[in-house]
């Protein structure tokens, strides 16, 4: 009975175990390498969609993002365009927090985003505000960034309220003057 019950752990324990999350570190060793601050530096454009928790695309738009480096410290000045015409704007600003590590601020972002590097890979943590009917609403974004290769950047995001998924958003970005080819 003994050998029974230790063995349902053991395998409970693997199962768990695969059940774990990917972190970024999981991508230490992936090239080519993204370093913010080369990559984010100078015109951007950005093209991506947002879906519902359903998966239906709801919006689609067009960012514009120039990004430079003062002092070690990075700004990212998004214009984003919609689908229906609606504008907006967010402004980054990434601070060096370790190796590896920053933090990120803007203004419709809930105190500080932990943005993390490891390889081709960047993962950035933070709680969005986000306008609905006549208030606003906090919403919990979990950034994936690969880089694909030096001029092309995926971004997958999920959306979540209240520990649940509510959206999700996939982005291209492409650095201007090399992205004519793709």
């Amino acid at each position: 009975m003994r050998r029974m019950i230790a063995g349902l752990l053991l395998s409970l324990g693997l199962v768990l175990q695969g059940c774990g999350s990917v972190t970024v570190e999981d991508y230490a060793g992936e090239t080519p390498a993204l370093v913010p601050e080369r990559f984010f530096n100078g015109d951007l454009v950005a093209y991506g969609m947002l879906k519902n928790r359903g998966g239906e695309v709801t919006r689609r738009f067009r960012a514009t993002i120039k990004a430079y480096w003062e002092d070690g410290v990075g700004t990212l000045e998004e214009d984003f365009v919609f689908d229906d015409g609606e504008t907006d704007r967010r402004v980054w600003t990434l601070t060096p927090d370790g190796p590896g590590r920053y933090r990120g601020t803007a203004g419709d972002v809930v105190g500080e985003g932990e943005l993390t590097v490891a390889g081709n890979a960047m993962f950035l943590d933070y709680v969005l505000r986000v306008p609905r009917g006549d208030g606003t609403i906090d919403v919990v974004i979990d950034d994936r960034m690969y880089l694909i290769d030096e001029q092309t950047l995926l971004n997958e995001s999920e959306l979540r309220k209240f520990g649940f998924r509510v959206g999700e958003l996939t982005l291209v970005i492409r650095r201007v003057g090399e992205a004519e080819g793709w």
